[in-house]
């Protein structure tokens, strides 16, 4: 059997096509390739884990994303971070929420790989991402003058979630998925990022995040049902739009990203923007913005 050609494909949040993603169009084309970039390297010395955190990293540290530093801010100006990682091989899966202090979610998830427990929060959560080495800086670290402002002005509704899927040459099936949240989100509140099966999936199959309006597609268990039907004979393309018509019916829109094991890709959404972009070997990396 043919070795599979290795991809990552990586999504900056699906949102409106908003006068600041016009305005910023270059710099959140950069992010996108900057991402991809990353997780390439990755590869060159890991698999499929190793480049999707490593693309996520990246995102989490552009402000004008919705993960990390300049995330949104929580109804009492506060910054509460999520964010998974799953392994398709064994659906190994870690993920953390309602963090304040690590400074890539993401890479707290991914220290959970190996854990009895799948799940972590708040101080917990914290102390565990300590523990394994990562670097904690202040709650305030990660807040923008962007993000102050956006909150004075009464903002609501989902933002720029990060997050990245990867095939590699081995076969193996990588998710993760990193966000602050909803702006103005009561604080404590969780959304879909951090959860399995809702917002982040990775099996023999396919490997999916997601983005957009978190409780509907907790409701929906949108990654989850892409998998499912996929792993039923439906195509890639077609579970996708399933997912997504399903987290229409429960009140929300939004995007995934999702790659099968034959190295298929595909990249929806509801929403009249998607940051997104494909990186396969050989190529330059390519990113599509609205």
């Amino acid at each position: 059997m043919t070795a599979p050609a290795p991809v990552i494909v990586v999504h900056g949040g699906a949102g409106g096509l908003t006068d600041e993603l016009r305005e910023h169009e270059a710099e959140y084309r950069h992010a996108i390739e900057a991402a991809l970039t990353r997780g390439a390297e990755a590869l060159q010395t890991g698999g499929a884990v190793d480049a999707v955190c490593a693309a996520v990293m990246e995102m989490e540290s552009f402000p004008l994303f919705n993960a990390g530093y300049g995330a949104a801010l929580c109804s009492d100006g506060s910054v509460e971070l999520s964010a998974s990682v799953m392994r398709g091989s064994d659906r190994a899966a870690g993920a953390v929420a309602v963090m304040t202090r690590t400074r890539h979610p993401v890479a707290a998830a991914a220290a959970l790989l190996g854990d009895a427990e799948v799940m972590l929060a708040g101080e917990s959560a914290e102390a565990h991402a300590a523990a394994n080495g990562l670097e904690q800086l202040n709650p305030e670290d990660f807040v923008t003058e962007r993000q102050r402002r956006r909150l004075a002005e009464g903002l609501t509704g989902s933002g720029q979630t990060v997050g990245a899927v990867c095939l590699d040459e081995t076969g193996l099936l990588a998710a993760a998925t990193s966000t602050g949240g909803l702006h103005g989100q009561r604080p404590g509140r969780v959304g879909d990022s951090p959860l399995i099966g809702a917002g982040t999936w990775a099996d023999g199959h396919v490997a999916v995040s997601c983005t957009g309006k978190g409780e509907s597609f907790i409701r929906a268990g949108a990654a989850r049902l892409v998998a499912a039907l996929v792993e039923h004979g439906t195509t890639l393309e077609e579970a996708a739009h399933a997912a997504l018509t399903e987290v229409a019916k429960c009140g929300g829109e939004g995007g995934l990203i999702a790659v099968d094991a034959r190295g298929n890709v595909t990249l929806p959404m509801s929403t009249a923007a998607m940051p997104r972009g494909v990186w396969r070997p050989g190529k330059e990396p390519v990113a599509t913005v609205p």
